[in-house]
Formats: C-alpha cells, sequence, structure tokens
C-alpha cells in the first residue's frame, strides 16, 4: 500500500483499540519513511458514519453522564476515562481528516498524520493510568459530541478545521488546567504529568487547525473571523462554555479579536 488515504481509512476502521494504536503508530511511520503519500487516483472517501471502535463505552448523552468527585479513585479514574474517550475519537477525527479531505498541500496530511499519531500515544497513557486505577477504557459511559460534529462538517473541510479542532478540541486547552490543579492538590501526581503532555501537544493540534482552516478561507475567498463566527452560530446554535485559556489559545493561533468575540458568546452562567 502507498496511498495515504487508503492507509487512514484503515485506522479509522479499526475498531479494537490496540488494533487502532497499532496500525496508527505503523501508518505514521511508514509516513515519515517516505513510504506513504496523498494518491490524486486514490478512490473519493465514502460517506462518513461510525468510525471504528470497541462495543463499550455504552454511548449515551452528555446531559446522562453523571457528576463524580475527584476525592474517590473511582471519580479520578472516571475523570481519566472520559480523558481517554476524548483521545480515542481524536485520533479518529485526525485518521477522517486525512482521508476524507483531498487535494490540500502535503504539509496538512503530515500535520494530521502526526496529530493522529500523537493522539494514539496519549491514549495510550491514559489507558495505562485507568489500569493502574483498576479499571479500563469502556468502563464507563461516554458522550459521542466529537463524532457528531465530524459528521455534521465531513462536507467541508473548512468547517470541519474551524469547528472539531478550533472549538471542541481547544476546550480541553481551556479545562486541563483546572484538571490538573484539581488532582495535584490531591496528591495525583501520575495524572498530572500525563495532562501535563497532552496540555502541552494539543496547543499544536489546535495551531494545526487554525493554520489549515485559515488556508482554506484563503483558498476560497473568506474572511477567517466573520466565516468562523458564521459556522459557529449555524452548525452549534448554542451557547459556549467559558472561561477560556486565552494564553493557550493565543499560542495555538486564535487572535485577541476572535476571543473577545467568543467570549460574549457565553452566558453568564457559564463563565466561570
Amino acid at each position: 500500500m502507498t496511498d495515504l488515504h487508503t492507509a487512514a481509512k484503515a485506522c479509522l476502521d479499526a475498531s479494537a483499540p490496540d488494533e487502532k494504536l497499532r496500525l496508527t503508530h505503523a501508518t505514521w511511520q511508514a509516513f515519515e519513511r517516505g513510504e506513504l503519500r496523498a494518491d490524486a487516483a486514490a478512490p473519493p472517501p465514502v460517506p462518513i458514519g461510525p468510525p471504528g471502535r470497541p462495543a463499550k463505552p455504552r454511548l449515551v448523552s452528555a446531559r446522562q453522564l453523571p457528576q463524580r468527585g475527584l476525592g474517590s479513585a473511582e471519580g479520578r479514574a472516571a475523570l481519566v476515562h472520559a480523558v481517554a474517550h476524548i483521545e480515542f475519537n481524536a485520533i479518529n477525527l485526525a485518521w477522517d481528516a486525512v482521508y476524507r479531505f483531498r487535494g490540500m498541500p502535503a504539509d496538512y496530511y503530515r500535520d494530521w498524520a502526526s496529530c493522529a499519531h500523537d493522539e494514539a500515544r496519549h491514549f495510550a497513557l491514559l489507558s495505562d493510568r485507568l489500569a493502574e486505577l483498576g479499571h479500563a477504557y469502556g468502563d464507563f459511559d461516554a458522550h459521542d459530541g466529537l463524532w457528531e460534529m465530524a459528521a455534521k462538517t465531513a462536507g467541508s473541510d473548512t468547517a470541519r478545521m474551524a469547528l472539531v479542532p478550533r472549538v471542541l478540541e481547544a476546550r480541553g486547552l481551556d479545562v486541563t488546567p483546572g484538571m490538573i490543579e484539581r488532582l495535584r492538590g490531591l496528591g495525583d501526581e501520575r495524572t498530572v504529568a500525563i495532562l501535563e503532555v497532552i496540555l502541552r501537544e494539543e496547543v499544536a493540534h489546535v495551531a494545526a487547525g487554525t493554520r489549515w482552516y485559515r488556508h482554506c478561507c484563503e483558498r476560497d475567498g473568506l474572511d477567517p473571523i466573520e466565516t468562523f463566527f458564521t459556522l459557529l452560530r449555524d452548525c452549534m446554535g448554542v451557547g459556549l462554555r467559558g472561561p477560556f485559556n486565552r494564553p493557550a489559545r493565543l499560542q495555538a493561533g486564535f487572535v485577541e479579536a476572535e476571543l473577545d468575540r467568543l467570549a460574549a458568546l457565553v452566558p453568564p452562567a457559564a463563565a466561570r
């Protein structure tokens, strides 16, 4: 196999976590060796459907997920599981970005294949931590919000780059520092160390989303700020949660004008 799109689809379709991680690492390494490239003659992408994933966790509405405190080992395990679920979805999102959107510059495919490799490494770290806490991926319910947005934006690389990395994944930049602070206060330095790695590397992933979102806007003659807020309104249609981690978001390519407008969209009750 020499086509990167086909290899990305194989990673996307793998349902067992161990197999998805194995294929992801192997595909990234083959790409790095120059054995894979995006082939313009590859078959077009099939309509988006559910990605490869295990039978568990059970997927429920986000409103159905219980709120657990971090004071117990069970509560900390539930938090680690929630982050692991995000990272598992992020592997699929990165490979779908490689598979689905054709005719992009070579660096686009490098960025998202690299991102998939990073997310797989994050998932492995969190899976190991779950095992230390007496649990495994699938032991807690989860929601499907990230992939639902992937399906909603499957027809537009501009919308995908705007709303998945720059909204849903960027939320991790906002909430992870608070998780780290609370876990450090509980003496859970093992989980803190993992979250610090993830936070540092997620800045680069959101920055990739920003970079390619702006590329799409420039290609199509669109104003990136106005288009972002139009997509946010049309595709999400709900108020955002704050506060925002402005330093991390600025590192990830947001500009002050965007952050000011985002802050204005946060309802007062969700600003804390």
